[in-house]
């Protein structure tokens, strides 16, 4: 056309457009700048190089050269002079459609800050292609720390999704399995179309594909930084540890074999991180259990009097500090032909058989005494003598079913819902040693004074039910019995 056109905004309501004279083809676009205020500086826009660095962060794969006339200094006749110059701002080939060998590490992690918000180096970096029923490339970043709010609800797990170059979706949930939420980055792929839309995508059969291979990927090259790099990935486990201690609860047990070798524990052996190959490594040949107990921390397991009754055999356990470790216990049942058994349990079976036709000589001869304490004790389901106690008086055993550890787990989720409903019980069990001291006393006041030796059983018992992290029923009362029987 030979004419030409003016079109007129303030960027609110409504535009303005009238024919005008233009000598040349093409469109020319003027912006004028609000003036500066209090809140913001609009004049930093009128600066060459932050236009230049803004084109560069946001628009350097664009497929169009973006050209701009800035100033250079070049020498001139031995003399310097700024002069204008042309220069195309923007690369047009997008970072991750470079070759491989052409990108640097530290453009690699510059684009990572840039464009997924993080001041930190990512801790691993993902480059890959794939060609053959599906094309893609994946350009994929492992964070070295904890995202902002990655555990409430507002957290958008998900990578970019790109079709040959362009943008489709942020957050596309579809390509990563949801253990592996913590991933950050973008897929670009040539096979999906351009209209995509988010409920086509739950259907897309390419989709799926290109899912698959990066959750191969990526669990290959966590396998690889924990066989070739043990320091950098206890540093991942810390991080996202609990995320793939739920993929094996979450799925049921179905994607134990792609997790099962990524798992860290501590132990009760000096309190290292282990996998559960280099445990059942170092289990005597002799015990056929993986045994495990709960505790706040590898101190507070130390002190447990089940760890002390198995290290007095020669057993070590893995440690769960995590509210859904015990679940994955009892998703995954065993690890190579080896069952996985709770510590605390009612009957570890780890007596010889001369032990155990002492002990059954000791509890007949104490049957008596037993059953008084077991009266005293509405709340347990039995009080018996063990042999695997080594220096405390008691302990409390869970007996078959829920563990204590559930138990709390389940008192919790209660709380929050508030349903009203009692919250589920574990069967308490009350170990005690014949051997210490404690029993003895309690046998000879027994028969010279029934009530000091019922206040002393309830004072055990509340003694085990704070050794297993459990509140007492009375504080006061149980503080006022121990304060009688010092004195």
């Amino acid at each position: 056309s030979e004419e030409a056109w003016e079109w007129k905004s303030q960027g609110a309501d409504g535009y303005e457009i009238e024919a005008c004279d233009k000598e040349e083809r093409g469109t020319m676009l003027v912006l004028h700048l609000k003036a500066d205020d209090d809140q913001e500086d609009y004049s930093q826009y009128l600066q060459s190089y932050r236009v230049q660095d803004l084109v560069k962060k946001y628009s350097d794969y664009i497929r169009y050269p973006i050209r701009m006339t800035v100033e250079t200094t070049q020498e001139v006749d031995g003399e310097t002079r700024t002069v204008p110059e042309e220069k195309t701002l923007n690369s047009m080939v997008p970072l991750w459609k470079r070759p491989k060998a052409e990108v640097t590490e530290e453009e690699l992690s510059t684009f990572y800050k840039q464009h997924f918000f993080d001041f930190t180096d990512p801790m691993k970096t993902i480059f890959f292609n794939v060609e053959g029923n599906v094309d893609f490339t994946a350009l994929l970043y492992i964070p070295s720390r904890v995202p902002d709010g990655f555990y409430s609800q507002d957290y958008k797990p998900g990578l970019q999704l790109y079709s040959r170059g362009v943008f489709i979706m942020d957050h596309c949930e579809e390509l990563l399995p949801p253990y592996l939420r913590f991933v950050k980055g973008l897929v670009d792929s040539q096979d999906l179309s351009l209209n995509i839309s988010r409920e086509m995508l739950q259907h897309d059969h390419q989709l799926r594909l290109i899912k698959n291979r990066i959750e191969r990927k990526v669990l290959n090259e966590l396998g690889a930084m924990l066989a070739k790099d043990r320091e950098q990935y206890e540093k991942f486990w810390k991080n996202f540890g609990l995320d793939i201690k739920f993929g094996i609860y979450s799925s049921f047990g179905a994607d134990r074999d792609k997790l099962e070798n990524l798992l860290l524990f501590y132990t009760t052996d000096g309190g290292k991180l282990v996998t559960l190959q280099e445990f059942v490594s170092a289990m005597p040949e002799d015990q056929k259990d993986i045994y495990y107990v709960s505790a706040k921390d590898t101190e507070a397991a130390a002190k447990l009097p089940v760890v002390k009754s198995l290290q007095k055999k020669g057993y070590q356990a893995l440690i769960l500090t995590a509210e859904v470790d015990e679940f994955v216990m009892q998703t995954l049942g065993q690890y190579k032909d080896h069952p996985f058994t709770n510590a605390s349990s009612a009957d570890l079976d780890l007596q010889s058989e001369e032990e155990k036709e002492q002990l059954e000589k000791t509890s007949e001869e104490n049957k008596d005494l037993l059953s008084f304490m077991k009266e005293a004790l509405p709340e347990v389901s039995e009080v018996r003598l063990s042999a695997r106690l080594a220096d405390d008086p008691v302990m409390l055993v869970a007996g078959n079913g829920l563990s204590f550890e559930m138990e709390k787990v389940y008192a919790a989720m209660a709380a929050q819902q508030d349903s009203g409903m009692p919250p589920l019980k574990a069967d308490r069990i009350l170990e005690v040693n014949p051997d210490s001291k404690i029993f003895a006393l309690l046998k000879n006041t027994w028969q010279s004074d029934p009530e000091k030796a019922k206040a002393i059983t309830e004072v055990l018992y509340d003694q085990a039910l704070l050794i297993e992290g459990f509140p007492v029923k009375d504080p006061i009362d149980y503080a006022r019995k121990v304060t009688e029987l010092i004195a």
